[in-house]
């Protein structure tokens, strides 16, 4: 019987023929820990009294309350300094050379096609985007493949999704994702991997990256790809080292399969308090208080270019904060070379350097009680960005930027006037 691409990562990984169900041992090409989960594996790190440590593997990322925003989250960050000082490790990307996490993966060249990749932050699973099975563990858990290069990994099933056609304008990966999850539930691929299938070349590589990103939501031990030219393109200035991409076999056996037309799929809004509570957009009536555009699933380059293109020439709205925060230094950049930052302040929206902040409720953007806001994050669960009374609707770049415009949920095809 053949294998899915999960199977046959993890058996070239661990030298076995591993099959769903299984436990094996295998080789990590890549652990990341970002600076609140590093300094715990920091820690178990040193009480394990070894002179081992596969330096060329770790990657150290402060992206989650960088630039700090108080002493305990400085005393955070230099506890990760001072590691890598100590130890002298070579991938290490400080403020201002850096960005979120997963995307500096991605832009850095440790993600790339068959690679098995783990990190201490749960959207590891972004790297499925461009063919490597990426996955997200513990803090001590990292700390044990900082020491030996190696993890224990119970094979997932999975599930196949076979998706036909092309995405509509306004339509992206955000929304293929929502309407899955809304369709499975936040528990419908525990443990599971999903693999897609079918027309995938008409799906860029960043909404691939996108939809990975948020297969955790759904319990998704991984969302993976496969590799082809797009993919190839895509890393082709950047990947560090060869790689050897996987394809699925013909006769893999699957746990469930799922089929998605594109060509019918309209713009999704997650509401309060889960990422399976999917609405389309023209069926909702909710006002905004803030509309926010970054995070590890929506802040590369192709989404700022999507959101400039619809708030060009218009305004925010008088009681909406428009909050804009690129995924890296490298879409910083980007975003000032092609005249997209122009487009962004001259329509009122306040720029941020990257940083995971308002994201997961820690700082810039935090909302009071109350407050709600459309949002290109991955959870909206309670209090997730703020006090517990408010509300945090998830949509693509396309309605979050027209919903600013609007200062109500809308898509950009329903801003005309405005």
């Amino acid at each position: 019987m053949g294998k899915t691409i999960a199977e046959k990562i993890l058996s070239r990984k661990s030298g076995t023929d591993a099959r769903a169900g299984q436990v094996v041992m295998a080789d990590v090409d890549y652990v990341m820990v970002n600076d609140v989960t590093g300094p715990i594996a920091f820690r178990e790190y040193e009480k394990l009294d070894t002179c081992n440590m596969c330096k060329d593997r770790m990657v150290l990322i402060p992206d989650h309350y960088v630039p700090n925003k108080d002493v305990a989250s400085a005393e955070q960050a230099k506890e990760m300094r001072d590691f890598v000082r100590r130890h002298e490790l070579p991938n290490y990307f400080e403020v201002g050379k850096s960005g979120v996490c997963h995307q500096i993966m991605v832009e850095e060249g440790f993600a790339a096609p068959g690679r098995l990749i783990v990190g201490a932050d749960s959207h590891t699973c972004t790297y499925g985007g461009i063919n490597a099975l990426s996955t997200g563990i513990g803090s001590t858990e990292a700390a044990a493949a900082f020491a030996t290069g190696r993890l224990w990994f119970k094979v997932p099933e999975t599930i196949k999704v076979i998706v036909k056609g092309s995405f509509r304008k306004d339509v992206g990966g955000k929304d293929l994702i929502i309407k899955i999850i809304t369709d499975i539930g936040v528990d419908g691929a525990n443990y599971k991997a999903f693999e897609f299938h079918g027309d995938v070349s008409n799906i860029p590589v960043a909404d691939r990256l996108t939809i990975s990103n948020m297969a955790i939501e759904a319990g998704g031990k991984a969302g993976i790809f496969p590799c082809d030219d797009l993919t190839r393109e895509y890393i082709k200035d950047t990947v560090r080292g060869d790689y050897e991409p996987v394809d699925a076999d013909p006769d893999a056996e699957y746990c469930q399969v799922l089929e998605y037309d594109l060509d019918e799929l309209e713009p999704m809004v997650a509401f309060p308090h889960l990422p399976s509570n999917g609405h389309r957009v023209r069926d909702t009536d909710v006002t905004i208080d803030q509309a926010y555009l970054g995070s590890c699933t929506n802040g590369r380059i192709e989404d700022m270019r999507i959101a400039a293109e619809v708030v060009k020439g218009r305004k925010v709205h008088k009681d909406v904060r428009f909050l804009v925060v690129p995924a890296s230094q490298k879409v910083y950049r980007q975003m000032i070379e092609e005249g997209l930052m122009q487009i962004f302040l001259d329509c009122g929206a306040f720029i941020s350097g990257p940083t995971c902040g308002a994201c997961l409720g820690g700082y810039m953007g935090i909302l009071a009680a109350g407050e709600r806001s459309v949002s290109s994050t991955n959870r909206n669960f309670i209090g997730r960005m703020g006090d517990k009374a408010s509300e945090v609707y998830l949509a693509g770049p396309a309605v979050v930027a027209a919903s600013a415009i609007a200062g109500k949920i809308v898509t950009p095809d329903m801003l005309e006037g405005q």
